[in-house]
């Protein structure tokens, strides 16, 4: 069991018809993302030619802040409003996909870059999941 689902599995009430699996999923990839996205940033910084990567680091900064706030927002149930998780899943997976092409257009040269961009396609695949799961 991953600490995600450890905490799901602790909530007094009832999730309702919400698929644990793809929600569990969608937050910790949510997580890695933003993980990913905050070192790839860092890393850009510390590239010679970092005034080429100007766009690259505020993608990917942009990226990190909306996959950290999806993922707590998904965390919260009590008072749940399905359309305001709909707007937040679809503004990740927006940030996701711009920054997932972004670094994958670096990632020939940097490998930080590669990996972010692989990270940014596992948060856009699991919040599209989810996304439709919510119905």
């Amino acid at each position: 069991m991953t600490t995600v689902k450890d905490m799901l599995a602790t909530y007094p009430a009832d999730l309702g018809r919400i698929d644990q699996g793809k929600l569990t999923r969608c937050i910790e990839t949510c997580q890695a993302c933003a993980q990913a996205c905050t070192a790839c940033a860092d890393a850009c910084l510390s590239e010679g030619m970092v005034g080429d990567l100007t766009k690259c680091i505020r993608t990917d900064m942009d990226c990190a802040d909306i996959c950290n706030a999806t993922a707590s927002v998904l965390s919260r149930h009590t008072g749940y409003d399905a359309n305001i998780a709909a707007a937040l899943l679809q503004a990740c997976m927006t940030a996701c996909k711009a920054c997932g092409d972004e670094c994958a257009s670096h990632a020939d040269v940097h490998e930080h870059c590669r990996l972010c961009a692989e990270a940014c396609r596992s948060c856009e695949e699991a919040c599209d999941d989810l996304l439709h799961a919510l119905g």
